[in-house]
Protein backbone atom coordinates (compact mmCIF):
# COMPACT_ATOMS: atom_id res chain seq x y z
CA UNK A 1 0.00 0.00 0.00
CA UNK A 2 0.94 3.47 -0.71
CA UNK A 3 -0.55 4.73 2.38
CA UNK A 4 2.12 5.96 5.77
CA UNK A 5 1.11 7.55 9.30
CA UNK A 6 2.25 10.86 10.45
CA UNK A 7 3.64 10.30 13.82
CA UNK A 8 2.08 13.52 15.12
CA UNK A 9 -1.21 12.50 15.20
CA UNK A 10 -0.26 9.81 17.80
CA UNK A 11 2.29 12.63 19.75
CA UNK A 12 -0.19 12.46 22.79
CA UNK A 13 -0.73 8.57 23.17
CA UNK A 14 3.43 7.17 23.68
CA UNK A 15 5.16 5.57 24.40
CA UNK A 16 6.89 5.42 20.76
CA UNK A 17 7.29 1.81 20.97
CA UNK A 18 3.59 0.51 21.92
CA UNK A 19 2.67 3.28 19.09
CA UNK A 20 4.74 1.83 16.77
CA UNK A 21 3.56 -1.82 17.43
CA UNK A 22 -0.13 -0.83 17.50
CA UNK A 23 0.45 0.49 13.77
CA UNK A 24 2.31 -1.93 12.38
CA UNK A 25 -0.20 -4.65 14.13
CA UNK A 26 -3.30 -2.76 12.04
CA UNK A 27 -1.09 -2.60 8.43
CA UNK A 28 0.51 -0.06 8.41
CA UNK A 29 3.84 -0.57 6.75
CA UNK A 30 5.01 3.56 6.77
CA UNK A 31 5.20 6.20 8.94
CA UNK A 32 6.24 10.08 8.26
CA UNK A 33 8.66 11.25 10.90
CA UNK A 34 8.04 14.94 13.30
CA UNK A 35 10.80 16.57 15.65
CA UNK A 36 9.74 14.67 18.47
CA UNK A 37 10.75 11.60 16.96
CA UNK A 38 14.78 13.43 15.92
CA UNK A 39 16.21 13.33 19.18
CA UNK A 40 17.93 10.00 19.55
CA UNK A 41 17.40 9.46 15.41
CA UNK A 42 19.86 5.46 15.95
CA UNK A 43 17.33 4.47 18.69
CA UNK A 44 13.91 6.04 16.80
CA UNK A 45 15.28 3.89 13.72
CA UNK A 46 15.69 0.65 15.91
CA UNK A 47 12.20 0.41 17.24
CA UNK A 48 10.77 1.47 13.64
CA UNK A 49 12.81 -1.66 12.48
CA UNK A 50 11.40 -3.90 15.15
CA UNK A 51 8.02 -3.14 13.96
CA UNK A 52 9.05 -3.52 10.27
CA UNK A 53 8.16 -0.25 9.86
CA UNK A 54 9.95 2.23 7.26
CA UNK A 55 9.99 5.88 7.61
CA UNK A 56 10.32 7.46 3.85
CA UNK A 57 9.40 11.03 4.60
CA UNK A 58 9.77 13.49 7.50
CA UNK A 59 8.52 16.97 8.81
CA UNK A 60 11.05 19.14 10.42
CA UNK A 61 10.46 22.47 11.67
CA UNK A 62 11.15 25.34 12.06
CA UNK A 63 12.39 26.18 8.90
CA UNK A 64 15.68 27.90 9.87
CA UNK A 65 17.22 24.84 11.27
CA UNK A 66 17.65 24.15 7.24
CA UNK A 67 19.77 27.41 7.19
CA UNK A 68 21.72 26.81 10.69
CA UNK A 69 22.11 22.88 10.72
CA UNK A 70 21.56 21.23 7.52
CA UNK A 71 24.14 18.75 8.39
CA UNK A 72 22.31 17.41 11.48
CA UNK A 73 18.94 17.40 9.23
CA UNK A 74 20.82 15.71 6.72
CA UNK A 75 22.26 12.79 9.19
CA UNK A 76 19.18 12.53 11.01
CA UNK A 77 17.03 12.01 7.58
CA UNK A 78 19.43 9.51 6.26
CA UNK A 79 19.47 7.61 9.76
CA UNK A 80 16.48 7.14 9.65
CA UNK A 81 15.83 6.45 6.16
CA UNK A 82 14.15 9.11 5.17
CA UNK A 83 14.28 10.32 1.13
CA UNK A 84 11.21 13.05 1.13
CA UNK A 85 11.69 15.84 3.45
CA UNK A 86 9.21 18.65 3.82
CA UNK A 87 8.89 21.79 5.90
CA UNK A 88 5.60 21.82 7.30
CA UNK A 89 4.66 25.21 8.50
CA UNK A 90 6.07 28.99 9.34
CA UNK A 91 5.68 30.22 12.83
CA UNK A 92 2.12 32.81 13.21
CA UNK A 93 4.32 35.54 13.06
CA UNK A 94 6.00 35.59 9.81
CA UNK A 95 2.49 34.81 7.84
CA UNK A 96 2.28 37.71 6.64
CA UNK A 97 0.50 39.58 3.68
CA UNK A 98 3.39 41.07 1.74
CA UNK A 99 4.02 39.29 -1.10
CA UNK A 100 7.46 40.27 -1.15
CA UNK A 101 7.86 38.03 2.22
CA UNK A 102 6.79 35.38 0.27
CA UNK A 103 9.01 35.31 -2.76
CA UNK A 104 12.46 35.65 -0.38
CA UNK A 105 10.75 32.41 1.74
CA UNK A 106 10.38 30.63 -1.71
CA UNK A 107 13.58 31.63 -2.85
CA UNK A 108 14.86 30.13 0.79
CA UNK A 109 13.35 26.53 0.00
CA UNK A 110 14.53 26.66 -3.49
CA UNK A 111 18.36 27.11 -2.28
CA UNK A 112 17.27 24.21 0.69
CA UNK A 113 15.86 22.53 -1.70
CA UNK A 114 19.48 21.87 -3.99
CA UNK A 115 21.72 21.65 -0.90
CA UNK A 116 19.20 18.55 -0.05
CA UNK A 117 18.90 17.05 -3.46
CA UNK A 118 22.79 17.41 -3.44
CA UNK A 119 23.01 15.13 -0.61
CA UNK A 120 20.62 12.42 -2.48
CA UNK A 121 17.29 13.69 -0.69
CA UNK A 122 14.14 15.28 -1.76
CA UNK A 123 12.71 18.69 -0.43
CA UNK A 124 9.23 20.40 -0.32
CA UNK A 125 6.52 22.22 1.46
CA UNK A 126 3.61 20.87 3.35
CA UNK A 127 0.78 23.22 3.74
CA UNK A 128 -1.73 24.75 6.00
CA UNK A 129 -4.76 27.34 5.58
CA UNK A 130 -2.59 30.11 5.89
CA UNK A 131 -1.07 30.01 2.35
CA UNK A 132 -4.70 30.61 0.81
CA UNK A 133 -5.14 33.61 2.77
CA UNK A 134 -4.42 36.98 -0.37
CA UNK A 135 -1.46 38.82 0.01
CA UNK A 136 -1.89 42.69 -0.40
CA UNK A 137 -1.51 42.36 -4.11
CA UNK A 138 -4.36 39.17 -4.43
CA UNK A 139 -1.98 36.85 -4.88
CA UNK A 140 -1.82 33.99 -2.82
CA UNK A 141 1.01 33.01 -0.94
CA UNK A 142 0.79 29.12 -2.00
CA UNK A 143 1.20 30.31 -5.47
CA UNK A 144 3.95 32.46 -4.83
CA UNK A 145 6.08 29.86 -2.69
CA UNK A 146 5.79 27.26 -5.46
CA UNK A 147 6.42 29.70 -8.52
CA UNK A 148 9.40 31.26 -6.33
CA UNK A 149 10.69 27.56 -5.41
CA UNK A 150 10.05 25.99 -9.14
CA UNK A 151 12.61 22.92 -8.01
CA UNK A 152 10.39 21.94 -4.81
CA UNK A 153 7.74 19.49 -3.99
CA UNK A 154 4.59 19.90 -3.00
CA UNK A 155 3.12 18.18 -0.11
CA UNK A 156 -0.13 18.70 -0.32
CA UNK A 157 -2.45 18.81 2.87
CA UNK A 158 -5.85 18.48 1.14
CA UNK A 159 -8.21 18.86 4.46
CA UNK A 160 -6.19 22.65 4.86
CA UNK A 161 -6.71 23.21 1.44
CA UNK A 162 -10.42 23.27 2.42
CA UNK A 163 -10.65 25.37 5.20
CA UNK A 164 -8.53 27.66 3.76
CA UNK A 165 -11.72 27.80 1.36
CA UNK A 166 -10.05 26.38 -1.83
CA UNK A 167 -11.30 23.81 -3.98
CA UNK A 168 -8.85 21.13 -3.24
CA UNK A 169 -9.27 19.57 -7.04
CA UNK A 170 -8.66 23.11 -8.70
CA UNK A 171 -5.56 22.87 -7.22
CA UNK A 172 -4.72 18.77 -7.35
CA UNK A 173 -5.10 20.32 -11.35
CA UNK A 174 -3.21 23.94 -11.16
CA UNK A 175 -0.06 21.25 -9.88
CA UNK A 176 -0.24 17.97 -10.52
CA UNK A 177 3.59 17.95 -11.57
CA UNK A 178 4.53 19.20 -8.16
CA UNK A 179 2.24 17.56 -5.52
CA UNK A 180 4.39 14.26 -5.11
CA UNK A 181 2.75 13.33 -1.53
CA UNK A 182 -0.36 14.19 0.16
CA UNK A 183 -2.11 14.04 3.51
CA UNK A 184 -5.05 12.60 3.88
CA UNK A 185 -7.29 13.95 6.63
CA UNK A 186 -11.20 14.31 7.11
CA UNK A 187 -13.48 17.27 8.30
CA UNK A 188 -16.06 16.52 10.68
CA UNK A 189 -19.55 17.58 9.62
CA UNK A 190 -20.16 21.53 10.67
CA UNK A 191 -20.67 21.13 15.15
CA UNK A 192 -18.97 17.35 15.26
CA UNK A 193 -16.13 16.80 16.84
CA UNK A 194 -15.19 19.57 18.62
CA UNK A 195 -13.18 18.51 21.30
CA UNK A 196 -11.07 17.34 18.39
CA UNK A 197 -10.56 20.55 16.52
CA UNK A 198 -13.58 19.66 14.13
CA UNK A 199 -11.49 16.80 12.67
CA UNK A 200 -12.46 13.56 11.78
CA UNK A 201 -11.38 10.13 11.20
CA UNK A 202 -10.58 9.95 7.14
CA UNK A 203 -13.85 8.37 5.72
CA UNK A 204 -15.69 8.99 8.36
CA UNK A 205 -15.85 13.08 7.50
CA UNK A 206 -17.39 15.20 4.82
CA UNK A 207 -14.73 15.02 2.21
CA UNK A 208 -14.77 13.22 -0.97
CA UNK A 209 -11.62 10.92 0.16
CA UNK A 210 -12.54 8.11 -2.94
CA UNK A 211 -12.41 10.62 -5.44
CA UNK A 212 -9.26 12.56 -3.88
CA UNK A 213 -7.51 9.69 -4.04
CA UNK A 214 -8.35 9.25 -7.90
CA UNK A 215 -7.37 12.26 -8.73
CA UNK A 216 -4.18 12.36 -6.40
CA UNK A 217 -2.80 9.39 -8.35
CA UNK A 218 -3.83 10.29 -11.42
CA UNK A 219 -1.37 13.66 -11.22
CA UNK A 220 1.42 10.61 -9.94
CA UNK A 221 1.20 10.96 -6.04
CA UNK A 222 2.62 7.91 -4.75
CA UNK A 223 2.80 8.54 -0.60
CA UNK A 224 -0.82 9.13 1.50
CA UNK A 225 0.29 10.00 5.03
CA UNK A 226 -2.94 9.33 7.07
CA UNK A 227 -3.07 12.54 9.90
CA UNK A 228 -5.32 13.85 12.16
CA UNK A 229 -4.14 16.85 13.93
CA UNK A 230 -5.29 16.28 17.35
CA UNK A 231 -7.44 12.52 18.21
CA UNK A 232 -9.31 11.71 21.14
CA UNK A 233 -8.27 7.91 20.53
CA UNK A 234 -5.64 7.73 17.66
CA UNK A 235 -6.24 3.90 17.85
CA UNK A 236 -9.78 4.84 16.61
CA UNK A 237 -8.12 7.15 14.32
CA UNK A 238 -5.63 5.13 12.37
CA UNK A 239 -7.70 1.66 12.58
CA UNK A 240 -10.53 3.07 10.82
CA UNK A 241 -8.71 5.60 8.44
CA UNK A 242 -6.65 2.31 7.09
CA UNK A 243 -10.04 0.60 6.63
CA UNK A 244 -11.68 3.01 4.97
CA UNK A 245 -8.32 3.83 2.77
CA UNK A 246 -8.29 0.55 1.54
CA UNK A 247 -11.92 0.81 -0.10
CA UNK A 248 -10.65 4.10 -2.10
Amino acid sequence: MDVSFQLYSARNFTPWDKVLENLAGLGFTQVEGFGGNYEDAAAFKSLLDQNGLAMPSGHFFPLEQFNDDLGRVIETAKTLGMERLFCPALPPEQRVSNPDAWVSVGQNLENIGKKLRDAGLRFGWHNHDFEFIACTDGRLPMDILLDSAPSIEWEADIAWIVRGGQDPLTWIDRYADRITTAHVKDIAPQGECTDEDGWADVGHGVMDWAGLTAALRKAGVDLFVMEHDNPSDVERFASRSIEAFRNF
